[in-house]
């Protein structure tokens, strides 16, 4: 059997929905002829001129009509494995007694309260999140609406060994043979199984989509409205790149047709690199905060036999992420976002920076657990003041075990411009941070005590 009968095959076992087979098989074709995925730089044109979320202006109507006919869809399926979770990692308290999940939760009900509409929410969550997400979510009675679930599942797939092609086998823990196909799978789990002709035959009309980590992705009526005006099939959310967004995927426009494409870091040329980080020629950077028309997803997946089309990406892994060196696999992903070049019509709006506040490390963690962020009624969560740098040694303080154990409370970080932390540094309770300070690493454990002011360079 070729790899893609072996693959095709071990799926159908696993009770893989035939749909799904169809989107990894067409995926498969082209890693089988050479593509890479990759977008050169001399193939694209920098976007510019788009409009702010500020200017947007709607009716209370507007938004009403919006919101009621709108769900909000959270990608749940990452267990945070590079910060040593092993469970989903909305499961992670990131507030005093707040995790990922109470957050989305209680913004869903502010805007059903604030509104008086449904607002249903649907978790996509892998084979690897599901049992925790929804054990989780058991404990809020009111969160799903009617008999709508509460989740759906992505799919999943083989990895594939490098060299032949064929699926990856690993007796050591056989569920490392499998890989999720990356959050560009959403569309089709969303076809497959049955989720978007049920929400479309209940009369909804809008999804508001965003990773469950991204805690400044709230749903927001006033974008609901926005997005229904414009009558596009499909927008995104970008911001304005800073020297810290260069490795994000952003968005260009592709010189062959003009269509808006999204250009993810695995698909940058090494010779291309350089221009594509210039801040100066590629302006923004994409969110991952994403909006769709579901008539439009519908019609489309019909027009195309249920493969969408989306940019493959080919990413050069080992079957045991913790082993490198055991044996060298290709996973096939794609990126939501990449659906922008599908749609007719398709556009983007610049948004604040509020929009997007991700947790990715434990420099982000502190940070969104410091006094520099509030959590409103409303479940949003807002800077207080000009969020500083953090930059905490990634020997010590890399996966959540060594970080709690190291800062069980977190300091306060609101007159603080940076923090910068060498060495295994103990941080006590009520510790204060001011300017710019650094702890040096003097080769042996240090403590900071409770109550300890550390002021550092102030101008």
């Amino acid at each position: 059997m070729s790899g893609l009968e072996q693959a095709r095959a071990r799926m159908l076992d696993a009770g893989v929905h035939p749909k799904a087979i169809d989107v990894f098989a067409a995926f498969y074709a082209q890693l089988a002829e050479g593509a890479t995925g990759m977008m050169r730089e001399a193939d694209v044109e920098p976007l510019d001129g788009l409009p702010h979320a500020s200017m947007v202006s709607v009716t209370d109507q507007q938004v009403r009509e919006a919101a009621a006919a709108t769900v909000v869809i959270k990608l749940n399926g990452g267990l945070g494995t590079s910060m040593g979770l092993d469970q989903a990692k909305s499961l992670l308290q990131v507030r005093p007694g707040m995790t990922f999940l109470d957050i989305i939760v209680q913004q869903v009900r502010a805007v059903r309260a604030l509104l008086g509409v449904e607002l249903p929410v649907l978790f996509m969550n892998s084979f690897r999140t599901r049992d925790d997400t929804l054990a989780a979510l058991a404990t809020y009675s009111d969160l799903a609406v009617g008999d709508l679930p509460l989740d759906f599942m992505q799919s999943l797939e083989p990895k594939l060994r490098r060299d032949d092609l064929t699926p990856v086998r690993w007796p050591a823990d056989p569920s490392l043979e499998w890989c999720p196909p990356g959050h560009g799978d959403l569309y089709t789990s969303l076809d497959a199984t049955g989720i978007l002709d049920e929400l479309i035959a209940r009369g909804y009309r809008y999804a508001t989509v965003s990773n469950s980590d991204n805690l400044g992705a709230a749903p927001d009526p006033q974008m609901m409205a926005w997005f229904a005006s414009t009558g596009a099939p499909y927008a995104a959310e970008v911001c304005r790149r800073t020297p810290a967004d260069v490795k994000g995927g952003h968005l260009v426009v592709r010189r062959s047709d003009g269509r808006l494409v999204l250009r993810e870091s695995a698909q940058i040329p090494p010779e291309d690199v350089e221009a594509a980080s210039d801040l100066t020629r590629h302006r923004y950077f994409h969110t991952n905060n994403l909006w769709f028309d579901l008539h439009a997803l519908r019609d489309r997946l019909t027009e195309r036999g249920g493969v969408l089309g989306l940019p493959l990406i080919r990413n050069l892994k080992t079957v045991d992420p913790a082993d490198p060196t055991s044996t060298p696999v290709v996973q096939i992903e794609s990126a939501m976002g990449a659906a922008i070049e599908v749609f007719d019509g398709a556009t983007a709006i610049e948004v604040d920076r509020a929009r997007f506040l991700p947790v990715k490390t434990t420099n982000d963690l502190l940070l969104v657990r410091s006094d520099v962020y509030g959590v409103g009624s409303d479940g949003v969560v807002r800077a207080q003041v000009d969020a500083p740098l953090v930059d905490l040694d990634r020997r010590f303080y890399t996966t959540i075990a060594d970080f709690d154990a190291r800062i069980p409370s977190p300091p306060s970080l609101a007159d603080a411009r940076s923090l910068t932390v060498r060495g295994d540094w103990r941080f006590g309770r009520d510790v204060v941070v001011v300017g710019d300070v650094t702890l040096d690493d003097s080769g042996d454990a240090q403590s900071v005590a409770a109550g300890e002011r550390l002021v550092g360079r102030l101008g």
